[in-house]
């Protein structure tokens, strides 16, 4: 099992640039892929990118891709989220999820989940 804490999401202006962290808990972190997600008000939560357990492999969707890096410090038992270029419709609340086995852009693929941080982003 294992416990995901986002951090780092704040208001920022347009083209502007934000690093989000997920922090996990558990001695096995490395044993899960990792995705982040979002959520706008009134949308449905979307996938933005993930990352291999070793963090090999990373694959973007495609509104976020040259603009968005995902990394993981399996020492650290951490995972990140690098932003840049940032643009009014990337507000959202992001949210951080782990999942046994390969990365899923499927949200109901990931057994846990961090509770969220709000990045918005103004124009």
């Amino acid at each position: 099992q294992v416990q995901l804490v986002e951090s780092g999401g704040r208001l920022v202006q347009a083209g502007d640039s934000l690093r989000l962290s997920c922090a996990a808990s558990g001695r096995t972190f490395s044993s899960y892929s990792l995705g982040w997600f979002r959520q706008a008000p009134g949308k449905e939560r979307e996938y933005v990118a993930r990352i291999s357990q070793s963090g090999s492999f990373t694959y973007y969707a495609g509104s976020v891709k040259g603009r968005f890096t995902i990394s993981r410090d399996n020492a650290k038992n951490t995972a990140y989220l690098q932003m840049n270029s940032l643009k009014p419709e990337d507000t959202a609340v992001y949210y951080c999820a782990a999942r046994a086995g390969s990365s899923s852009t499927l949200y109901g693929n990931y057994d846990y989940w961090g509770q969220g941080t709000q990045i918005t982003v103004s124009s």
